[in-house]
């Protein structure tokens, strides 16, 4: 999707959207063109019992006199209550609705500058998004034919300055929905670590370690899970220094199952088919890491992500095995369906030995009991720092990817102790989330760490307002506000 930005004068062609507040009169080039009309709009408007409520959209085949070729009227409620999450979703909605209508452009008339035109632009973008590259047939009325939207401003320069951080974090919530939707036999670690080694042209360092070097550093937590896929396990190390070279870098962590069966613990059959975008943490790792090199974040990020496949097989892990941790810790497998925590051990204590950062926030789908816990609405945030998890917390209200805070205590700890190795990898039938986050507080190793389980907001099974059925793009946005709100120079 092009997007742009112009002076409010009204467009000679394509679609134009005004905004209209609730039970209140049009204003501006909205009133203009009205009147230009005869008051076509407005008679459109009383007909259709279209009131300017928030969430209403009412498409007009554009009236003699006007060039365009149609005119959405769009419902934003009360102006002054809007909030930037607001300004974003309305302008996915424009998009939204007009996607597959038969015009090629959109004119997005914005009163106002600053905040608004910008966020109208972000989330006309993130709205435009498909994944539909292994479609080879599609009925002709479901095609898309938006192309361009320009934002009509009163600062058009202005705005475009503006948006141009905000493009670039869409590329990066793109690269992690592209990610999260490839199929298994696409996406493995290796072809995913390829994938990875393209963000070199951002300037991104990237080194991936194959299973030899792994079994030389003692990563047996992260080789036991894939240890049964015909693919080598990598771990990938991506690092952006855009700030001083002394300055100390802050570290995401990422788990990559690319495709979860479950192993030896064999997930059942309905639904397994979903277990593509159990690589979600490290997908949203990547693309934070492509967003942050593409806007030039003033921040020296170290990013880690480990990418296996938890497979079935004669060589496959079994339940009672022991395996024993870079850190030195064992580990008894109870159930091989509770891997992801293996892969972030070996992760989370690699990035803290080797880097020294100044905190670790890991992401993963790591477990059903967080989407029992708060549905698809929030991801659950556990932290030993009740300062980056506020910060965290006010990034996710204001871009709109929410999380919400669960509770780590010594009690639920002790749920993972074990007589025959110093942990299990699963704590019993409560607490399922909360005892996985205990698991991975012990290979922080003290340093200050947020753990999200994204395992309900990565995929969703419903249109969205900022993105279709499928890969969401969950915490792109949001990790890249927290860095620019709290830790860039």
């Amino acid at each position: 999707m092009q997007i742009s930005f112009a002076s409010l004068e009204l467009p000679n062609d394509g679609a134009v959207a005004f905004l209209v507040e609730k039970d209140k009169p049009f204003t501006g080039l909205a009133a203009e063109t009205d009147a230009s009309v005869s008051g076509a709009l407005s008679k459109a408007r009383d007909i259709t019992r279209f009131t300017g409520a928030s969430g209403q959209t009412q498409d007009i085949v554009a009236p003699a006199g006007l060039n365009v070729d149609r005119v959405l009227l769009v419902g934003i409620g009360e102006r002054d209550k809007l909030s930037e999450v607001d300004w974003v979703e309305i302008g996915a909605s424009i998009t939204s609705a007009l996607a597959s209508s038969g015009s090629a452009s959109v004119s997005i008339v914005a009163d106002a500058g600053g905040v608004e035109a910008v966020s109208l632009a972000e989330g006309a973008l993130l709205r435009s998004y498909r994944f539909d590259k292994y479609r080879t047939k599609e009925p002709e009325a479901k095609k898309p034919t938006l192309r361009q939207v320009k934002v009509l401003t009163s600062d058009p320069q202005g705005n475009v300055d503006n948006f141009a951080s905000r493009e670039r974090v869409s590329d990066g919530v793109f690269m992690t929905r592209d990610l999260v939707s490839e199929p298994a036999n696409i996406l493995h670690p290796e072809s995913f670590a390829q994938e990875i080694r393209g963000l070199s042209s951002l300037g991104v360092d990237v080194e991936v370690l194959g299973e030899a070097e792994m079994t030389k550093l003692g990563m047996g937590a992260l080789l036991g899970v894939g240890q049964g896929s015909a693919f080598e396990s990598q771990l990938v190390i991506m690092r952006w220094n855009g700030a001083g070279k002394d300055d100390q870098p802050i570290s995401f962590v990422g788990k990559g199952v690319t495709f979860d069966t479950g192993g030896i613990s064999l997930k059942p059959g309905p639904g397994m088919e979903q277990m593509k975008w159990d690589m979600g943490g490290a997908g949203t790792v990547v693309g934070l890491m492509k967003a942050l090199a593409g806007r030039k974040a003033k921040v020296n990020v170290v990013a880690t992500v480990g990418l296996v496949e938890n497979m079935p097989s004669s060589t496959a892990q079994r339940p009672g095995d022991v395996v024993t941790s870079m850190s030195g810790q064992t580990i008894e497998i109870l159930n091989t369906d509770a891997e992801g925590r293996l892969v972030l051990a070996d992760a989370l204590w690699y990035t803290q030995d080797r880097f020294k950062p100044k905190f670790m926030i890991d992401l993963a789908t790591l477990t059903g009991a967080i989407i029992t816990s708060l549905g698809h609405e929030h991801a659950g945030l556990f932290s030993d720092s009740d300062e980056l998890a506020e910060q965290i917390f006010k990034a996710g209200a204001d871009t709109g990817d929410k999380v919400w805070r669960m509770p780590i205590h010594a009690n639920y700890d002790k749920l993972i102790d074990c007589p025959t190795a110093d942990m299990k990898n699963l704590g019993g039938p409560g607490a399922g989330s909360i005892t996985a986050a205990q698991f991975l507080k012990r290979f922080a190793n003290d340093v200050p760490w947020v753990h999200l389980d994204i395992a309900g907001t990565v995929w969703s099974e419903k249109d969205l307002p900022l993105s279709e059925k499928g890969g969401t793009g969950f915490g792109v946005r949001l990790l890249d506000r927290f860095v620019a709100d709290n830790c860039e120079g």
